[in-house]
C-alpha cells in the first residue's frame, strides 16, 4: 500500500508553497507566464530546479518544484536571488503579489509539508 512519503528512492525532491495575486492581476499574471523568458527558465535549471508547476485557482497559487536530493529549498532559492536575471523578472511579476502573510519563522514563502507521493 502506498501512503507513505518516501524520499530514499528519489534523485530529486519535491517542494510547494503558496502565493496570492492581487485582484484583478489574475489574467496580466497568466500571461507573463505564457512565455517565460528563456534566461528565466536557463536560471532556475542552472540553480537546480526542474519539474516546476505552478497552479492557479481564482487569486490562489500553489507553486510545486523539484529540487536536488541534499539541498535545502532556501539553498536553491538564495542561489535565483543572486542572478541578475531574476532581479529583473521580480521587478516585472511584482506588482502581480499580494504581500505575504502567514509566514514561519524563517520562512520567505508559506512552505506546504508533503504528506503523501505517489509515483
Amino acid at each position: 500500500m502506498r501512503s507513505a512519503v518516501s524520499t530514499e528512492t528519489r534523485t530529486s525532491q519535491r517542494v510547494a508553497f503558496v502565493l496570492h495575486i492581487r485582484e484583478g492581476m489574475g489574467e496580466a499574471y497568466d500571461k507573463s507566464h505564457e512565455a517565460v523568458w528563456p534566461e528565466m527558465l536557463d536560471l532556475l535549471s542552472r540553480c537546480g530546479v526542474s519539474e516546476y508547476s505552478i497552479f492557479r485557482r481564482e487569486a490562489t497559487l500553489f507553486l510545486v518544484m523539484s529540487i536536488p536530493p541534499g539541498d535545502t529549498f532556501d539553498q536553491v532559492w538564495e542561489r535565483i536571488e543572486a542572478d541578475p536575471i531574476n532581479t529583473r523578472w521580480q521587478k516585472t511579476t511584482a506588482p502581480f503579489f499580494k504581500p505575504i502573510e502567514g509566514l514561519q519563522p524563517g520562512e520567505r514563502f508559506p512552505m506546504l509539508r508533503e504528506v503523501f507521493y505517489m509515483a
